[in-house]
């Protein structure tokens, strides 16, 4: 049974770090195409495709390395715990980012979202744009965006290796 905790474990922080470095490739790829203030759900998805191939690969890793048993609660352990790693990296990356590599970015984050937000609502009063500009700068600190960042990431996690848990899932029979 021990070796199996230090299987999932290990399971864990390898695909975690595959994960984490992979995003920060991902985000690297758009900041290159001078897409970092331009991104679309296309992004989006991309990232939940690549957390969803990352999990299904070390479930299937995990499996393969335990008499191709696995339950739904390794599962759900295994996936959340790549989810949080892939997370935590991903912030000290932002965090990186936001503050050496690009210093203006939440200032211009903050325009283009007034931007897009007066083209969808053309006729907005200056008391709403300031109230919305308000609600905008106080999520845009470094602390919220690391905090939503990992519960995103720990929530997108839980449902993939949810249904991925599903589908690979296999315990002993008890005869």
């Amino acid at each position: 049974m021990e070796n199996q905790k230090s299987s999932s474990k290990q399971v864990m922080l390898n695909y975690g770090l595959i994960l984490g470095v992979v995003s920060i490739v991902l985000s690297v790829g758009i900041y290159a195409m001078g897409k970092i203030y331009d991104q679309g759900i296309g992004v989006m998805l991309i990232s939940f495709a690549i957390m969803a191939v990352v999990i299904f690969m070390a479930l299937k890793n995990f499996k393969a390395g335990n008499n191709n048993l696995l339950s739904l609660g390794e599962a759900l352990k295994i996936g959340l715990g790549i989810a949080l790693i892939g997370a935590i990296i991903s912030v000290i990356y932002n965090q990186i980012f936001i503050n050496f590599i690009e210093p203006d970015f939440m200032e211009n984050m903050m325009k283009v979202g007034e931007q897009k937000m007066l083209e969808q609502y053309p006729n907005m009063t200056d008391e709403q744009l300031e109230g919305a500009r308000q609600m905008q700068e106080k999520f845009s600190s470094p602390l919220i965006g690391a905090a939503m960042g990992i519960i995103g990431s720990l929530f997108f996690g839980f449902i993939i290796s949810l249904i991925e848990g599903l589908i690979l899932k296999r315990t002993e029979e008890v005869d």
